[in-house]
This record gives structure tokens, C-alpha cells and sequence, in this order.
């Protein structure tokens, strides 16, 4: 049996508000609990999904396909572990069987989130208010994905937690950025006046498998550029730098992240601290590929920041140690070989 609950698509934006009751066996008693993952058939929703039921849980993978797809999501679809439903996170959702949340559900590449912004502001402020509400209800923890866009254009390097960042409020990149910042707030406010167990990570530049490849983000515009033979774009010239993690390292932070004490709430950065510039990047590609591509230069775009790298020590404190074990040549590899297989 293939376990898909057809709701809303996105379309309408604010569907009809989603209502499930836990299984329960013939002595009324619940089943069991589920994890519940907003935007699971994203690129990175999607590994999580994978790692959860490797380890045997049962999830609810929640998504309404405006950036994730199917595919990602397809060879799940016969466990009987899993479940998908087409429902958008800015309509309310109502669940008595939910042990634990992860908030990945929001538009994330520039291309993706400037498309509509004002719905990006919705998606990550009131998504995340209606499944904070989730959480209060079900008496669980979870776990928000924000992003190392709250740094803004950073003034100081690396970035820790407790810089508040230099970010525009009103350019076009302020739906994506103020909208994480606004959920960031919605969680500690949740965590202070309800004591909701919330743990928000900021997610720094990831790649690997299962990216989109018209998501506009520069490892997978770099690959698919130098697959099809085409010029590699850079913005500048290639000298800001960029610290690139690939994506089963983060899957490993997050699910250590949700295994932490209850009064460990974050934010804690997940990245790689080793940066390298967009053009050492570009050249890695075509080396890779063996491509014959050639870089050409374009303006930057408005607000791009020039440097961006996380300090990690408080992952490593409080997550016995994690740090990132796939290097930048070994996970372009790995991707190069998804995209070759996807593309050509």
C-alpha cells in the first residue's frame, strides 16, 4: 500500500487546514508516533526522510511541491513507515500522534524565493507558527531550520552565534533572510512563554544529490553548466568565498542536534569552516567534469555577501564532536555523478 494523502497543491496557497488522528489498536491505545517532516521532498527534507526510516522510524513527510518534488521522495513511497502529504505549512494542521517536527519547509534558493517573496515571508513565519503550534500541542520538540542568511553581509569572520549579522530589512533578499530571522524569534518566544523544546540550526551552504538543477545555487549551476559543455558563470570576479558541506554531514548534525539536552535550544551553525572562493570552485568543477566549459564573469547580484563561513566550536561542544568528514572533491564527485546521470 502506498501511504499518500492528496490535499492541496500550491496553487491555492492556504488549503483547507489538514486533521489526522493517531492510529490506535482495539484497546484505544496509540499505535505509535510518528516523526513529521514540513518540506520532506526538498533536497535536503528528502535525506532526512531516508535517514529516519533507515533507523526505523515512521514518518510523515508534509510538502506542497513548490520547490520539492516527487522524486526525491519516490522509492519511499512503498514503506509502510512512511506517509506523504500534499499540504502547505501556512494552513493549520492538527495531529495527535507527532513525537518530534523538523521545520524544513521554505523556499531556499534566491531563485526560488524571490519568485513570490511575500509568500516566502508566509511560509517561513507563519509555517512555522502553525507547526510550533503542532508542537505545543503534541508536547514534542522541534527542531527549526533556519540558515546562515540571518548573518546577512557579514562584517565579522567567521560567523558565531551570537553576531547578529548585517542584513538589508528591505532588498530583495529580505523576504528569505527576515523571514528566518522573524521564525528564529516565533521559536524562543514559543520555547520562553509556552516552554515548547525548540532547537534552531542555521544551515550554512550544502549541496550533494537531489539538488534542483534550475535552483539557481552555484554548485549545481557550476555542474550542470560544465556537463552540458556550456560557460561556467561567476558573479565578480570569483575572489568572495563560500564554505561548502555536503549533505550527509548535515543529516548527521541534525539528527544529533535533536538528541541534545532540552535546555540546549540553540541556534547552533552546521557548515563547514574551510572556504574557498566561487572561482577555485568553478575550476574544481571543470576539472571533475573534464570539461571544456570556459568561466565567464557577470555583475553581483544585489546584497550577495562576500565572504560567508560558520564557527563551528558550539556544534562540536554540544554534538559530541561532529564536524563535517566529506571533502569538497570526494562530494562534488557524488553530485557531479547525480547530475550526469539526471541531465544527460
Amino acid at each position: 500500500t502506498i501511504n499518500v494523502v492528496y490535499l492541496h497543491q500550491k496553487s491555492s496557497k492556504l488549503g483547507n487546514q489538514l486533521n489526522f488522528k493517531a492510529r490506535k489498536d482495539m484497546n484505544g491505545h496509540v499505535d505509535d508516533t510518528r516523526v513529521l517532516v514540513a518540506g520532506g521532498a526538498g533536497f535536503i527534507g528528502s535525506h532526512l526522510c531516508d535517514r529516519l526510516i533507515n533507523e526505523g522510524h515512521r514518518v510523515l513527510c508534509i510538502d506542497n511541491l513548490y520547490t520539492g518534488r516527487m522524486d526525491n521522495v519516490q522509492h519511499l513511497l512503498e514503506s509502510p513507515r512512511f506517509t506523504y502529504a500534499i499540504h502547505d505549512v501556512t494552513a493549520p494542521m492538527s495531529y495527535d500522534d507527532i513525537s518530534l517536527i523538523f521545520n524544513l519547509a521554505c523556499p531556499a534558493s534566491p531563485i526560488h524565493y524571490q519568485k513570490d517573496a511575500i509568500y516566502t515571508t508566509r511560509t517561513a513565519v507563519v509555517g512555522t507558527l502553525n507547526l510550533l503550534e503542532l508542537a505545543k500541542a503534541n508536547h514534542c520538540p522541534i527542531l527549526q531550520a533556519s540558515t546562515s542568511e540571518v548573518y546577512g553581509d557579514p562584517l565579522f569572520h567567521p560567523q558565531t552565534e551570537d553576531y547578529y549579522g548585517n542584513v538589508n530589512p528591505v532588498g530583495i533578499r529580505s523576504c528569505f533572510d527576515e523571514g528566518k530571522r522573524s521564525s528564529e524569534s516565533l521559536c524562543m518566544d514559543y520555547h520562553r512563554q509556552y516552554g515548547v523544546n525548540v532547537k534552531v540550526i542555521r544551515i550554512f551552504n550544502t549541496y550533494g544529490p537531489r539538488m534542483a538543477e534550475n535552483d539557481g545555487r552555484v554548485v549545481s549551476n557550476f555542474i550542470t553548466q560544465a556537463l552540458s559543455g556550456k560557460d561556467i558563470t561567476i558573479y565578480g570576479d570569483g575572489s568572495q568565498t563560500r564554505s561548502f558541506q555536503y549533505v550527509d554531514d548535515l543529516i548527521e548534525a541534525m539528527m544529533r542536534v535533536v538528541k541534545t539536552d532540552n535546555n540546549f535550544t540553540g541556534p547552533v551553525n552546521l557548515g563547514n569552516p574551510n572556504e574557498i572562493t566561487i572561482k577555485t570552485l568553478a575550476e574544481m568543477v571543470i576539472t571533475l567534469t573534464h570539461s571544456h566549459s570556459q568561466i565567464i564573469s557577470r555583475p553581483l547580484p544585489e546584497n550577495d555577501p562576500r565572504r560567508r563561513c560558520p564557527d563551528i566550536s558550539l556544534a562540536a561542544q554540544q554534538l559530541c564532536g561532529w564536524k563535517p568528514n566529506v571533502n569538497i572533491a570526494e562530494g562534488l564527485s557524488k553530485t557531479i555523478e547525480y547530475f550526469r546521470k539526471k541531465c544527460l
